[in-house]
């Protein structure tokens, strides 16, 4: 048993995270894999360097889709080749904690546990824990004392909302909205009005440095595209009024979801949230003023988390090192069961 390793995996659509408690430390890469045929070119940081610079016969995605596993062996080999560089010598085994989906049918469980038992990483014990609750732990709440917390996790291709109350999430909803969406609603809005075409990164970077909600400074950036009529690269100025008004539409969608999942919660709980307050995390909410935006959308107050994409994780770190909220919260998970 000594010589076995535990770790906290987050394997997110945009990144993997994962905690070392050996090495007491968290890892963050990009969950991305570059491929030729069934030849793996690159993988994580590498191979998000070389998105949108590729040419045709190089595919260059992510395993993951939606906060689900959409590409079981892709998944494997990208987790591995992460866990290589935290641990050269993985050992006999391991323990490892997934931060997970909330129900799950038995088809999603099995993947999670192939990831970690298949032709790549051998003999690992899998723990699952919900999601919600690993963001829950991470931002200090207690989930069993809780009368009522609500949860908003925006990620990059999804939403999650979600209600906590007596030791369980008791409502949860999951929308296909996040920073994904967000950056190619900028690029269409840039198409459209300067007819110029643009990739999804430097779209990320305009949402991050111009996109501001409730404070609508006059701002621009010079960017390069394609032009959509001659085909010829092209130079323009980017007024932040066109990037916000490509973000507007994801972030008004997701505030319209939010204020109906509030709508159908009941009166006892959502007094409660009323008073503590909404509280707001993931990879996405780094957007500034989202808080506010969305505190004026829907009446309520936000309580910003600055723990942002891992948040996840961290709620796993605290798992891990007590092993009271490990009994409490991780659900052992045996092949034999699925």
């Amino acid at each position: 048993m000594l010589l076995r390793k535990t770790y906290g995996i987050d394997l997110g659509s945009s990144s993997i995270k994962v905690y070392s408690f050996l090495r007491n430390k968290t890892y963050i890469e990009k969950n991305m894999i570059a491929s030729r045929g069934r030849r793996i070119i690159a993988v994580g940081n590498e191979a998000y360097e070389m998105s949108e610079k590729t040419p045709a016969d190089i595919v260059v995605n992510s395993p993951m889709a939606f906060g689900m596993i959409a590409n079981l062996e892709l998944q494997e080999i990208t987790l591995y080749s992460m866990m290589k560089k935290i641990d050269r010598f993985l050992g006999i085994g391991s323990d490892m904690f997934f931060s997970v989906p909330l129900d799950m049918t038995a088809v999603e469980k099995r993947a999670y546990y192939h990831v970690a038992n298949g032709n790549w990483l051998h003999q690992n014990r899998v723990y699952m824990v919900e999601a919600p609750i690993a963001d829950a732990l991470a931002m200090g709440i207690d989930p069993e004392k809780d009368q009522g917390t609500m949860l908003v996790n925006i990620g990059a291709q999804s939403t999650q909302f979600s209600i906590i109350s007596g030791g369980r999430v008791i409502i949860s909803r999951k929308i296909p909205v996040g920073g994904y969406q967000m950056n190619e609603a900028i690029c269409s809005e840039i198409r459209k009005r300067y007819n110029l075409q643009i990739g999804t990164r430097t779209a990320q970077r305009l949402k991050l440095f111009m996109g501001r909600l409730s404070d609508q400074r006059k701002d621009a950036r010079k960017v390069v595209g394609i032009d959509s009529i001659s085909g010829l690269p092209r130079e323009e100025v980017i007024s932040g009024y066109v990037v916000n008004a490509g973000i507007m539409d994801c972030v008004n969608q997701i505030a319209a979801e939010m204020k109906t999942f509030l709508e159908r919660t009941p009166p006892q709980i959502s007094y409660h949230i009323s008073r503590e307050g909404i509280h707001l995390t993931g990879g996405s909410t780094r957007l500034p003023y989202i808080d506010n935006y969305l505190a004026s959308y829907t009446g309520f107050s936000f309580k910003l988390s600055d723990l942002y994409e891992t948040s996840s994780v961290n709620g796993l770190e605290k798992i891990i090192r007590d092993r009271d909220l490990t009994r409490r919260w991780a659900q052992p998970v045996k092949q034999r069961k699925l």
